[in-house]
Parts: C-alpha cells; structure tokens; sequence
C-alpha cells in the first residue's frame, strides 16, 4: 500500500500515520464496523468516482444494520469522500469510508461505544493482475442469510472470505468461490460470479451475496449491450459447463475465469467478458455520456 498525506477521520483531516484507534475499540474485538470500497478514474474530465451515491447508501445501509447512530448525512459522506481526493492531490485511487463502533464499552452489545468515520485514499492498481484467475471452489461456504445481514458489507463477515481465500492460494489458486448453504455458487472472497452460457449471461441471486455495485452496473451494462441477463440459483455442475465465466466488483473491475478447479476455460477471458470489459472501461474513462450520472467528478 502506498500511502497519501491525509485520512479523513471524524470530519477533520489528520495525517496518514496519525490516523488511530483506541486498542480496545470495539470494532477491533467484535468486528462491528461497515466499510466501502470505491474506485476514483483519471479521466480527461479530472478525476471521476465512480457510483460514489450507491457505495454511500449501501454504507449507511450497512451501518443500519448494525444499529449505528450515523453521525453525517450521505451528502456530507460525499463531500468528505470528493474532498479527501483532492486534499491528497490524487488523479486515480481507491476509496475506503469505514465507520465501526469505538472506544467506549467493551462487551457484546456496542451500547456506550462512540461511532467513529474514516475515509483514507490511496493508488490502487489491478487487485487480480491482468490475467485470467485461477479459482479453487473452497470447502468454506459462504456465511448463512439468516446467520447474518449478509447484504451489507461488514468488516467481522471478511473472516469468512479470508479463510475461503487462504484455503485457495494455499492449494496454488488465485482466488476462492464460495457456496451457498444449498450447495449452488455465491461469490469469491472479494468479488460477484457471472458466467456465460450461449451468449446469456447468468448471476447469482441477491440473498445470500453481497449486492456488489459492480455486479449491478454490470447487470445493466449487459443489458443495454443486448445480452439476457438471468439472476438465478447456479449449479457448480452447470457453471463448469459454461462458455466464460468472470468476477465483478470494486477493486476486481471485471476478471476473467481462466480455470475452476480442474476445468479450464478456453481463451479466457471469453468474447462476452471482452466486450463487457471494454465498455466498462470506456464509462469510467468518462468517454460514454450515456453513463455519465454514474460518475462524480472531483473538480466539478
């Protein structure tokens, strides 16, 4: 990680190194926090967030989730976000708003904690490299709906994912697929599943994944490029049959599945993943003015 000069942090701007919490913070011993992660382009328009209102409802969504008593309202957040990239004088970065509950009472129930904010950016360059990813389907299933509010993103439930990661890279694969309690695909550690089967393009249902905004821009960007798009319950048996198969999300952008287990992908990433990939790259260049609402423009 290469640092910036300043983190946001409780609405005051604080140097990078000086950005602490409390060892007995409660999100440290319990996992209580909700964060985002969020792409900044340099376009020719300067630098551009991308769906930087849909990451800040899905936080305050999060923090709901936990009970969180929301010190800033979600354009306050995006002020923050807009003005911490150009405090730090930053063209592309990655964006992580954090908000987790603090020192104060250490026991279960946060009651007592304060509710802390940060928000640190930083150069961010291909999560999964250029290549296509090697994955391994893990024995460590994806967290049960009911065991948790599994459509927010809540730092205590990335445990799961460390483990289902660790379980792959320690076999010699890139990246993990987690399953459901049914047996049918979720997502990788960090990302949304998509696989394309005669041209149709196919998702795991919201419920037991994260709602990744990736995973929805996708889920219009196919649209409108005319493929049909089927969210549904996958099989590992029909997925390892499919023409491509990619993942979504923030830092991933869209990954090409080269191999899955033992079954290879050939010349992955596939046709629809390329043409997918492309388009995609152009609306966060800011150079397709159809999805401009989707970005936020710094030096607007």
């Amino acid at each position: 990680m290469q640092p910036t000069q300043f983190i946001w942090l409780n609405g005051s701007f604080v140097p990078w190194q000086e950005a602490k919490i409390h060892v007995l913070a409660h999100a440290l011993h319990y996992g209580t926090g909700v964060f985002e992660g969020i792409r900044t382009y340099a376009t020719a328009k300067g630098p551009a967030v991308f769906q930087l209102e849909k990451h800040l409802e899905r936080f305050l969504y999060g923090a709901s989730c936990l009970r969180m008593q929301v010190p800033y309202t979600k354009e306050r957040l995006a002020e923050a976000v807009v003005a911490t990239i150009r405090k730090n004088d930053i063209k592309e970065c990655y964006v992580r708003p954090i908000m987790f509950y603090g020192y104060g009472e250490l026991r279960v129930n946060p009651a007592g904690c304060p509710v802390d904010v940060a928000i640190a950016v930083w150069p961010w360059g291909a999560y999964l490299g250029e290549a296509a990813i090697t994955a391994k389907v893990s024995k460590v299933i994806r967290i049960h709906p009911h065991s948790s509010a599994t459509d927010a993103k809540i730092t205590g439930h990335y445990v799961n994912s460390m483990l289902a990661g660790l379980d792959a890279v320690d076999a010699g694969y890139g990246e993990a697929i987690q399953l459901d309690y049914e047996g049918n695909i979720a997502e990788g550690t960090g990302e949304n599943f998509f696989m394309v089967k005669n041209g149709v393009v196919a998702t795991p249902p919201l419920g037991t994944i994260l709602a990744g905004i990736t995973r929805t821009s996708v889920i219009t960007l196919a649209r409108d490029l005319g493929y049909t798009v089927e969210e549904r319950p996958l099989s590992l048996a029909e997925v390892l049959k499919a023409d491509e198969c990619f993942f979504t999300g923030t830092a991933t952008e869209i990954a090409g599945i080269g191999k899955i287990d033992d079954t290879e992908f050939k010349d992955a990433p596939g046709p629809v993943t390329k043409r997918l990939t492309d388009a995609f790259k152009t609306i966060v260049k800011a150079e397709n003015e159809k999805y401009m609402h989707w970005l936020t423009l710094v030096n607007k």
